[in-house]
């Protein structure tokens, strides 16, 4: 058997081109273009790149991007009165805290100080406890590129077994809520559970969100599976791959989504789905 490919960067782009058609619309309806304000301490190469390509998407498809950066050395004061501004700035409809950041800074702090109706990360402990409730909510974006892929691909879920590897607040548990608001019936493995194979072995869907390469093999798979992989590795020849042993896994699933190509390609276009609406509230 040979998968059938999930293709992130071919359904992106389409979702894309209708981000922007609902952003002209959206514009012309509140007589300026949704905004959304990228907050970023200054340090970490990777988040930078990452703010660099959220500039570009919303360029793209006729948002504005504001980008806010710290020095590294800001203190956690400065930080929270930053997003405080631009909580009650009438023209910031979104607000992204670009993550990781530095030691010195709280984390949770920064993330309870943003306007929830303004998190479109998803991040914000209000989003979550929505989502656990399957009451509308910001959903983190990663795990919705995934729900929306499962989709597109008409991948049923009802009434079928599911197993998330990964417990992360901002993927693993929340697609674990999503799934079971689609009527699946859910496992969530980590990195404390016990021989994870016959796990699953008894799962039509496969979503691994657990950050070590190579972890799930084709033995581990059930024949005909549905595997969605959100690991992003850098192997040692420089390549990114995911938490999945592609190739192999790919000769048993029945679809799997490849890395790169797969789950990330939706992670910034579910962002922009996340802005407008933010807008729109």
């Amino acid at each position: 058997m040979t998968a059938i490919i999930l293709d992130g960067r071919a359904l992106a782009q389409e979702l894309r081109a209708a981000a922007q058609s609902n952003i002209t619309a959206l514009s012309a309806r509140i007589g300026r273009a949704p905004g959304l304000a990228v907050v970023q301490v200054l340090g970490d190469a990777a988040s930078a790149r990452y703010v660099r390509s959220i500039e570009k998407l919303c360029a793209a498809v006729g948002a504005r991007c504001r980008v806010v950066a710290l020095p590294a050395d800001a203190a956690q004061v400065q930080l929270e009165v930053t997003i405080d501004e631009l909580n009650v700035d009438p023209e910031t409809d979104g607000i992204l805290l670009q993550l990781p950041l530095p030691a010195h800074i709280g984390t949770d702090a920064a993330i309870m100080r943003i306007d929830h109706r303004k998190d479109v990360d998803g991040v914000h402990p209000i989003n979550a406890g929505l989502l656990a409730q399957g009451r509308p909510a910001l959903v983190p974006n990663t795990p919705a590129g995934g729900m929306e892929l499962l989709r597109r691909y008409e991948i049923p879920l009802r009434g079928r077994r599911a197993a998330v590897i990964g417990r992360s607040a901002i993927v693993g548990r929340p697609m674990a809520q999503l799934l079971i608001q689609a009527d699946a019936t859910v496992t969530v493995c980590h990195s404390r559970t016990a021989d994870l194979g016959p796990v699953l072995r008894e799962c039509e869907i496969v979503c691994v969100a657990a950050g070590r390469p190579g972890l799930v093999t084709a033995d581990m798979i059930r024949p005909g599976a549905v595997v969605v992989d959100f690991g992003t590795n850098v192997a040692a020849d420089g390549s990114l791959v995911g938490d999945v042993d592609f190739a192999a896994v790919a000769e048993v699933a029945g679809a799997i989504t490849p890395v790169p190509g797969g789950a990330g390609p939706m992670t910034n276009v579910m962002l922009i789905r996340n802005l407008i609406a933010a807008a729109q509230q």
